[in-house]
């Protein structure tokens, strides 16, 4: 069973079309690292039915993406853009729950680094990547900006 939502999110500011589509789940969230969760469904496999490692590539981006931009201000956002991102497979799974966790290595003024690992269900990593990011426009201060 997936985790509950991270309880202090309101998560219409959080969700994309393409989060809700995967079916993801942010599980945990705050400065620094955040955590993503999946059920493996159909959709989710590939002609072998095995979890496409687009899905993977997606939850690393996405994981990576929250670890640098929480924001504990009330009614405000964070954003930012990926400018590059680096997956690697090493295992896989064909059912059950997938958990991501990110983590948010250095950053700059605009640009920040962050890592992410992937877990199946019997907590074995099958991929692990790193991504840099861009911060968008009043986002850079960890307040962001109003929603």
């Amino acid at each position: 069973m997936l985790k509950k939502h991270v309880d202090h999110v309101d998560h219409k500011m959080i969700e994309s079309g393409y989060f809700n589509h995967l079916d993801f789940q942010l599980v945990e969230w705050k400065p620094g690292f955040a955590v993503l969760e999946i059920e493996i469904g159909p959709q989710h496999l590939n002609r072998s039915k095995i979890l496409h490692g687009g899905v993977l590539t997606a939850m690393i981006d996405t994981v990576c993406g929250f670890s640098g931009c929480h924001c504990s201000t009330p009614g405000h956002i964070r954003n930012a853009v990926t400018l590059s991102l680096t997956t690697s497979f090493t295992g896989q799974a064909s059912s059950g729950i997938i958990r991501a966790e990110g983590r948010k290595r250095t950053r700059g003024r605009k640009i920040y680094v962050a890592s992410a690992e992937v877990f199946n269900c019997a907590d074995e990593i099958i991929a692990i990547g790193e991504a840099t990011y861009r911060y968008r426009s009043g986002s850079e201060d960890s307040s962001g900006q109003p929603a």
